[in-house]
Order: structure tokens, then C-alpha cells, then sequence
């Protein structure tokens, strides 16, 4: 049994409360909270690298779970960052972008990749971990639909053009391939690929060649939240405890069939919203013509009044 509350003969609303207060689109790395004490109860974690931090939220986890300190990667920290990370003894702000900054930082234990979801940012990232961190843990978000196959670049990048395919403001949809402005759009904050798949194209491209390079590593793929991978060295003592205690979470036809339906069901509220605020803007258009011919109504009335008063006096 599950944390999870189904609610009671007395209190019958507590998963429908529960449902109301989560987030419409589940995407933190916090949800993934079952795999990470898989890894820690399997893996001696002391030192976590987290490049991409959301809140502080999911890094204070990695303390929760036993790591000493953990080394919180982001060139542009919120407030918020900030004072949770000044707040937590075990959490070190680092402001040096990746992959730029991996040379910098002690050897982790576990490295959590969180941050630009595109294929030159992650392969470097990867190039780096699996050469000079053999016996680390890797875990990375964002490994399927929508970035898993397609670049997405925070805006402004600092991504030389080579490193960048021509972009687009609008945004992937699983109703069809295309990109649509009703779809998953970054307004402003980030462009995405014009076409997906190919070459050098999507975080899943990148974890793919950096394995070719390195085929000692194993890659698991838990099929949830937008996927996430975790990858670890094949010839390590405890790495079969680990892969049998991922299984259950990677062999999930269940879990991937729930995501598919998740992503169907988000870029649909997605469409739908677009169409509202298209049609509240047509609204805004037939209110201002309506009010419009109110006015010269009332002009032409008030001129018929006028004409009609003279006709009168006559």
C-alpha cells in the first residue's frame, strides 16, 4: 500500500482534494522521490551535482536522503533558489553554467541532469560524467515527448549556431507532428526545434551517442513525467541490486500507457485553451463594433431628434 490517500467512508473527497491541489502539469523531479531512495538505499550518495534547480524543493531531498552536500547548479538562481539553499547547511549555490562548471566541482556521487534539454548541452554533460565519474549514478529528466526527440533552447542561448537547429516559437503537440501555436510554447522563455528527430537533436539522441562511446554504462528508462533515465556503470558489484529494484518502474507498460494518456490529455487543455483566448479576442472585437454602432445609433437618433424638432417649429 501506497502513501497515497483514497479517502474514507467519512471523508470520501480526501483523492479529489488531493487532485485539486496538485499541479496541472506534473514536471518536478520531486514525483520521482521513490527512485531516488532506490538509488540511495543501493549506491553510497554522499556528493550530488543537480544541474537545473527548480525550487530547492528536490534538493533538499538529496540531503533528506543522506547526501552531505549537494552542489545546486543554476547561472540564474531565483530568490527563492537562494534563501533555500541558504537556509540548508548540506546545499551549495553554484552560478557557473554547465557543462562549463563540471570540472570545477568534486567528483559526485550522483549527478541529477535538470537543465538545458537539448543534445550539445547534455552530450558534453555526459562526455564529462561517464569519462571522469565511473562509479556515479546519473539521473536525467525530460528523456521523452516533448524534448526526448526535439532541441528546446532557453532564450536568450548561449549556444553557438552550430549547436542549434533552426528554431520556432511554437510548440509540439501529440495530435500531430507539426508545431502549433496551441501547443507546448515557451512563450518567449524558450524556442524549440523546427523538426525533430535526426541527428544531434533531443536530450534521448544525446544519451544514446554518449552510450555508443561508453557501452560499459547501462540505461534504464522509467516511462513517467516526461521520463526519466538514470544510467550507471554495468561492472560495478551493486549494480544488479539496482537494476532489479528499478524494474518494476522501468518494465511499467501501466506507467507508459498513463503518460501517453497524460500528454494526450495536457496538450488537448493546451488546444482548448488556445481556441478560448482566440475566441475571447473575437469577443473583445464584436464588443468594440457593437459599441460602435451604439454610438452612431444614438449620433443618427439624436440628429432625427434635432430634425424633428425644427420640422415642429415650422
Amino acid at each position: 500500500m501506497t502513501d497515497f490517500d483514497f479517502g474514507t467512508r467519512e471523508d470520501p473527497h480526501a483523492q479529489t482534494r488531493a487532485a485539486r491541489n496538485a499541479p496541472v502539469l506534473l514536471h518536478s523531479m520531486s514525483v520521482f522521490r521513490e527512485i531516488f531512495e532506490l538509488i540511495f538505499a543501493r549506491r553510497k550518495i554522499r556528493t550530488v551535482v543537480e544541474i537545473g534547480v527548480e525550487s530547492g524543493q528536490v534538493s533538499g531531498i538529496y540531503a533528506e536522503l543522506g547526501a552531505s552536500e549537494v552542489y545546486c547548479v543554476d547561472p540564474a538562481p531565483t530568490e527563492r533558489v537562494r534563501k533555500t539553499v541558504e537556509a540548508h547547511d548540506a546545499l551549495r549555490l553554484v552560478t557557473v553554467p554547465s557543462p562549463e562548471v563540471l570540472p570545477q566541482l568534486p567528483v559526485a556521487d550522483l549527478y541529477v541532469l535538470d537543465g538545458d534539454h537539448n543534445y550539445a548541452v547534455v552530450e558534453k554533460e555526459l562526455a564529462w560524467i561517464l569519462e571522469h565519474a565511473p562509479d556515479a549514478v546519473v539521473a536525467m529528466h525530460d528523456v521523452l515527448w516533448p524534448w526526448g526527440r526535439r532541441d528546446l533552447y532557453y532564450e536568450p542561448s548561449a549556444l553557438a549556431e552550430s549547436d542549434r537547429h533552426p528554431v520556432s516559437e511554437d510548440g509540439p503537440t501529440v495530435w500531430h507532428d507539426d508545431l502549433t501555436p496551441a501547443g507546448f510554447v515557451g512563450l518567449g522563455a524558450f524556442t524549440v526545434a523546427e523538426h525533430a528527430g535526426g541527428e544531434r537533436n533531443g536530450v534521448l539522441t544525446a544519451v544514446e551517442d554518449a552510450l555508443a562511446a561508453h557501452p560499459e554504462w547501462r540505461f534504464e528508462l522509467v516511462p513517467a513525467v516526461f521520463g526519466m533515465g538514470i544510467l550507471y556503470r554495468t561492472d560495478r558489484d551493486t549494480d544488479e541490486g539496482l537494476q532489479r529494484a528499478l524494474r518494476p518502474f522501468t518494465s511499467s507498460n501501466l506507467l507508459a500507457a498513463l503518460e501517453n494518456n497524460r500528454i494526450a490529455l495536457y496538450t488537448r487543455v493546451l488546444q482548448m485553451q488556445f481556441e478560448a483566448a482566440g475566441q475571447a479576442g473575437h469577443l473583445d472585437h464584436l464588443a468594440e463594433t457593437v459599441a460602435a454602432q451604439k454610438r452612431e445609433i444614438d449620433r443618427l437618433t439624436a440628429e432625427l431628434h434635432r430634425a424633428w424638432a425644427v420640422l415642429r417649429s415650422s
